[in-house]
């Protein structure tokens, strides 16, 4: 594919012919557009190859576009303007990735360059709406022009400058992409977006000799001529005897962490100072590398225990037969070290791995252990790595440096080429599923079909899988392999119920705790083990409402009540955004007694340090972890016995691994099993499960869940604590056949929004009309407006579409709905609303 150009150009010799590209652009619209290729580029230019080119009217934005086709063809309809610049010399989107845009464009019913838009880093993307700034680590000035070292110095005197900002700078008849693009690969500058954080790496300042003192003669006049300065001679004898320069001078260009002689107390740092200012020493500053705070130690080799090794020979008996294999494990069984022998067992066979996890802070703990074993081969790629750090992994996948990447679901979008294991480790999580932007795509079903295009193997792991996935794997379409003994010969937890509805009764709970959890914590705290609650709702309390006259306080934009964050001191939206502070009084009434309603993990964690003051109580929930290192910090506090307790949101349920952890509490179980969905009773026992399996994971030592629940009578509550996933399964399939809802359909969720209620609704009622007639009312539910029936001010109605598999022709009903929506948002009097397609949706 990549050679098309070279034989196109190579064909035509003495004719003048024109040569056309069409082009992915990263913007919302339906089709490709085609570009001119300048004669000087066309012999550079090759499919997959980035390049920049005008858009618009006027040519007043710029974007960076990927070459999909080439071709001699002139556009139909428009006159074809001429691509600007080549970012390639090399692609950086393979032909694989390009087969990926365009289906999943098709399956997930978007374009294409919604998908390109979301699969590059923003680094990749140049546009007018782009910033640049200095790279920190950029040494090199002598690769630079004149011109650029020139510019290079204005643009150290800004922070960030926009790219009209720095066309302004460059001046006219300055080809600005050109310029851009020299200096991106002299690494000079940095491209990101403004949205997302910039490219701040960590730094560290270092000290070392001038060079002149790194000859031996020069030394040795150097500490004669500090004989009568004493202090100064202590510093330079402190640092040599930290970097011995004068047994090998090139140990000098290292240096050494300033912060070793700043820390020292027989070093006078005033003389530091000195020697520094009198250019004897002289400072430089390194980046500190990725993950070097948690130094992964020792290199390691895996050992299987028998059964790990039986269950990793089955599943590759089992990917002779079948290319998707389901690892079926109990939580603590190991399935991480299975796991690594496979994709080392890959890696030896040249076949490039990704292994996908569903949550960043999952990431955090595994990484470690994964670099134990494979080292600096592995690439790292998720969302809160900066975009030059995801450009670097990207271009470490191109270039065959990393040949085993782990990651999130954004991780499914690197190019590779050669994939020979695809793990998805928890593979129920909804983590995996995209909801906004477009596409809104499910990792693990793209991941499927990466796979199969590459020709590769998926191993699906996870102590709960989907009732999809597990029913594939009954109906022999998938491979399936299980894994029913814990590591270690440790035992599962025992899990009681707490009645809150007798405690309450009785009138011995204390705020939200049961007088058992309270003491089940005390006990665990005088054995110094250590515990994890759950309580799957953030901030102190999910509303505020007045006594007297029941006033509640709710988001302007949103039809939901606001949150209140007893920290930040404020009210808070979880849906746009909104901030308003606590009102001391009722709005409406003026009444005092205006209070606080329900509990979350912020409260839990507030009340608990209140009941325990000299315990250490961490809480990790979306509010404590938005820093990139976050996690990690959490993470590393309570692996190594920092912490007395966790008190976490869902994040803290997936596949975390701490031996000292022996008990477990859960709060308001009983919320999460009646949430109106029909999926309500599947993720009720996964979330419980999954987070019940962080206790008892050490041998001999079994642990204690501790549910809290107002009806320990309900069924589902028996059946978490047998962990009988089978029987689950049985009850709900038959209940999911009954009423025709995945896996024996697809559902496409049709979301209506405009600002003006019955405006939407008119456009609701119309859409679900047309689809009723065509396919008939068994496949079509509603409209009817979603739990929250207004976000940013936009009023919305839900249209379910559920469509019968392998009985109905798919493509011609995501077609003849695409067509229906189209003929709404053409409507004039419905031009404003708008029509979110969510296939597959969760």
């Amino acid at each position: 594919m990549e050679n098309f150009a070279n034989t196109l150009f190579s064909s035509i010799e003495a004719e003048e012919v024109t040569f056309f590209a069409d082009l992915i652009l990263p913007i919302p619209v339906p089709r490709l557009f085609t570009y001119r290729v300048p004669r000087d580029m066309a012999e550079v230019l090759k499919i997959g190859a980035r390049v920049i080119v005008p858009f618009g009217k006027n040519n007043g934005r710029v974007f960076t576009a990927i070459v999909a086709r080439l071709h001699n063809s002139p556009p139909t309809g428009y006159q074809a303007r001429y691509i600007t610049e080549v970012l390639d010399e090399y692609p950086l989107v393979t032909g694989y990735q390009l087969e990926l845009f365009r289906w999943m464009a098709e399956y997930y019913m978007c374009c294409v360059g919604d998908v390109m838009n979301i699969a590059l880093p923003s680094g990749l993307k140049i546009s007018s709406q782009s910033k640049v700034q200095v790279n920190p680590d950029f040494d090199y000035p002598e690769l630079l022009t004149e011109f650029e070292d020139v510019l290079l110095t204005e643009l150290k005197k800004q922070p960030a400058l926009s790219y009209d900002e720095l066309a302004r700078l460059a001046g006219e008849g300055t080809s600005v992409p050109a310029l851009i693009k020299s200096l991106v690969g002299k690494k000079a500058i940095i491209v990101f977006e403004e949205v997302r954080e910039k490219y701040i790496p960590k730094m560290i300042r270092k000290v070392r000799l001038h060079r002149t003192y790194e000859e031996k003669e020069q030394l040795l006049v150097l500490l004669n001529r500090l004989e009568k300065l004493p202090k100064q001679q202590e510093v330079v004898m402190r640092y040599l005897s930290h970097v011995p320069v004068q047994m090998n001078p090139a140990l000098n260009q290292k240096g050494l962490d300033k912060t070793i002689l700043n820390q020292d107390d027989t070093v006078s740092q005033s003389s530091l100072t000195t020697l520094i200012k009198n250019a004897v020493f002289e400072t430089f500053e390194i980046i500190q590398p990725r993950f070097s705070d948690n130094d992964p130690g020792p290199r390691v080799e895996i050992k299987l225990t028998e059964a790990q090794r039986e269950a990793s020979e089955r599943i590759m008996a089992q990917f002779e037969r079948h290319n998707i294999v389901l690892l079926h494990g109990i939580t603590g069984s190991g399935k991480t070290e299975v796991y690594i022998d496979l994709i080392q067992q890959a890696l030896d066979g040249g076949s490039q791995v990704l292994y996908l996890l569903p949550e960043i802070a999952l990431t955090t703990q595994i990484v470690v252990r994964l670099q134990r074993v494979f080292g600096d081969k592995m690439g790292i790629y998720h969302s809160k790595f900066s975009d030059n750090e995801r450009v670097e992994v990207w271009k470490g996948v191109v270039s065959g440096q990393y040949q085993f990447v782990v990651g999130v679901r954004s991780s499914v979008f690197l190019p590779f080429d050669n994939l020979g294991l695809i793990i998805v480790d928890e593979e129920h999580e909804t983590s995996y599923k995209q909801h906004d932007p477009a596409p809104r795509y499910h990792a693990r079903d793209v991941a499927i079909m990466l796979a199969h295009w590459q020709q590769a193997k998926v191993l699906l792991g996870s102590a709960t899988p989907s009732l999809e996935t597990y029913y594939q794997a009954k109906q022999g379409r998938y491979g399936l392999v299980e894994l029913f003994k814990r590591f270690g010969d440790a035992t599962l937890p025992n899990i009681l119920l707490v009645d809150t509805k007798v405690e309450k009764r009785q009138k011995t709970m204390k705020n939200e705790f049961s007088s058992a959890l309270l003491h089940a914590l005390e006990m665990n705290m005088n054995r110094k083990e250590q515990s994890i609650l759950f309580q799957n709702r953030r901030g102190y309390s999910p509303y505020m409402q007045c006594e007297d006259c029941d006033w509640t306080a709710e988001c302007p934009n949103c039809a939901v009540s606001l949150t209140y964050h007893q920290r930040d001191a404020e009210l808070r939206c979880h849906y746009c955004g909104h901030k308003e502070e606590v009102p001391r009084i009722c709005p409406t009434c003026g009444s005092t007694k205006v209070r606080t309603i329900g509990f979350g993990t912020e409260k839990l964690e507030d009340q608990l340090q209140i009941i325990f003051p000299t315990s250490k109580i961490v809480r990790m929930d979306l509010d404590t972890t938005r820093a990139k290192n976050a996690y990690q910090q959490i993470i590393h506090e309570f692996e190594v016995g920092d912490v007395d307790v966790l008190v976490g949101t869902q994040m803290i349920t997936k596949g975390l691994d701490f031996d000292n952890v022996s008990l477990v509490g859960i709060f308001d179980a009983d919320r999460l099993i009646h949430f109106p969905d029909f999926r309500a009773t599947e993720r009720s026992f996964q979330m419980m499960t999954q987070v019940s399996g962080r206790a008892g994971r050490r041998a001999g030592r079994q642990g204690t869940v501790l549910i809290q629940t107002n009806n320990p009578q309900q069924t589902i509550l028996q059946k978490i604590i047998e962990n009988d996933y089978k029987g689950l399964f049985e009850e709900e399939i038959q209940e999911r056949q009954d009423f025709n809802y995945p896996p024996f359909s697809r559902l496409i969720k049709l979301t209506v929004r405009h600002a003006d209620k019955a405006t939407s609704q008119q456009a609701a009622d119309r859409l679900a009309a047309e689809l009723t007639d065509a396919l008939g009312s068994s496949r079509i539910l509603g409209p009817e407006q979603p739990l929250v029936e207004r976000i940013r001010n936009l009023f919305l109605f839900d249209i379910m579409v559920k469509i019968e598999r392998d009985k109905v022709n798919v493509k011609a009903v995501k077609a003849y709905i695409k067509d229906r929506i189209n003929d709404i948002l053409t409507d004039k009097g419905l031009r404003q609303v708008s029509i979110v397609i969510d296939v597959d949706c969760l």
